[in-house]
């Protein structure tokens, strides 16, 4: 049964991967993987959000994210957690967790400030 309902999805890995290979020319891994995680749905706003605000619980990140379910934004949450850029906080004593960029997610402010120029001046 999945494998017929898969049978036709591309996902965004095999996308860069055709584009790295199209026409002879060969696209460097490291940034055909960055966009892998960059261009995927939601990761962008998630990573605005937090960079925008340090540290926020699962309920203001939804908040603050219109249109993402909650099912996916844990889905991208974890994925980002997976790359490193992104650290679940958890506290000792307490029932409370919260989510922040690590340094490396951190990084991305300059180019989410670069992002923001250009969506200025195109859209």
């Amino acid at each position: 049964l999945y494998g017929s309902l898969w049978k036709g999805v591309v996902t965004m890995q095999q996308l860069a991967e055709k584009s790295a290979n199209a026409g002879g020319c060969k696209l460097c891994p490291k940034f055909t993987h960055t966009f892998s995680i960059l261009g995927k749905k939601w990761n962008g706003l998630i990573i605005e959000a937090l960079l925008v605000k340090d540290t926020m619980r699962f309920k203001d990140l939804s908040a603050s994210i219109n249109g993402c379910s909650d099912r996916v934004l844990c889905e991208r949450l974890k994925e980002l957690e997976d790359e490193h850029i992104v650290v679940r906080n958890t506290y000792e004593g307490e029932n409370r967790i919260d989510y922040s960029l690590t340094e490396r997610g951190q990084e991305l402010r300059e180019v989410m400030s670069t992002v923001h120029r250009w969506s200025d001046k195109w859209n």
